[in-house]
């Protein structure tokens, strides 16, 4: 407890799913959060469910203007912002899966899903920055992922904004230490964390239990991630305990990126 006491943090995405358990994680941990989201109803029952120590205001990431207002909003009620989480984001399959292969994309699909997974997180970068020159430190943290680093042949939309997001972690990690600036910028990097995200592509019924079993097989842990596992590595990054790292990877996948496993052997040496 108290690892982020006195901090003032604002997590995007925060609603629901990976963006929700940081937030809660913060607030457990004593930070002040301001918990945003394009899902105001929702938005607003996170913030309710953690208590005093968290706000909702609105941010559509896509929107500079309104980036603008948030963060003012935060200097206006804090006077700081020492945490930023750039979570928000989109696999474009929401409505439903429909394979954005680099040869059926449409044009609209892909900006659409880079509007909101890459241009979110420059303009969260660009105005954290510029509110943490005030105190001249901070920790800014992107939620790229496995995606990230190896293609998705049905999801190239996805893969190329997260992609993105690793490379500009880096530029606002070098650009931050040439500016003499104590701000750290780090991303995660999480597959198979099960959340609502999940939901249009493992469908339901007996279709999802397959799908479950399925994905579980190839993943070297045979399990599907927690949100709580990646909210407790964004804490690490917030964190005073982190203050050597930036421009730093971090990948929360259950081996995935390791490569191939073999079944796991039963404690009397066969087949579990």
């Amino acid at each position: 407890m108290g690892r982020l006491k006195g901090k003032v943090a604002l997590v995007t995405g925060a609603a629901k799913g990976i963006g929700a358990a940081i937030a809660a994680a913060f607030v457990n941990e004593g930070a002040s959060v301001y918990v945003t989201d394009i899902d105001a109803a929702c938005g607003e029952a996170t913030a309710s469910r953690l208590g005093e120590a968290a706000v909702f205001l609105p941010l559509d990431v896509r929107d500079e203007a309104q980036w603008r207002k948030a963060v003012g909003r935060v200097l206006a009620l804090s006077g700081r912002l020492d945490v930023l989480v750039n979570n928000a984001g989109i696999t474009g399959f929401e409505a439903g899966f429909v394979s954005h292969d680099p040869e059926h994309a449409s044009l609209a699909e892909w900006r659409r899903v880079h509007e909101t997974n890459l241009d979110g997180v420059f303009l969260g970068c660009r105005e954290a920055i510029r509110a943490m020159r005030a105190t001249g430190t901070g920790s800014i943290i992107n939620l790229s992922s496995r995606s990230g680093v190896v293609g998705i042949p049905a999801a190239a939309a996805y893969a190329s904004s997260k992609a993105a997001v690793r490379s500009h972690t880096k530029s606002v990690a070098l650009y931050c230490a040439e500016q003499g600036l104590r701000v750290r910028c780090n991303a995660i990097h999480p597959a198979a964390v099960l959340t609502p995200m999940w939901e249009p592509m493992l469908g339901s019924g007996e279709e999802r239990e397959a799908n479950m079993a399925a994905f579980v097989r190839d993943t070297p842990l045979r399990r599907f991630g927690r949100p709580e596992e990646v909210a407790v590595v964004a804490v690490l990054l917030a964190s005073d305990e982190a203050t050597y790292m930036t421009g730093s990877e971090l990948h929360i996948d259950g081996g995935i990126l390791a490569g191939s496993a073999a079944a796991p052997k039963s404690r009397a040496g066969g087949e579990a």
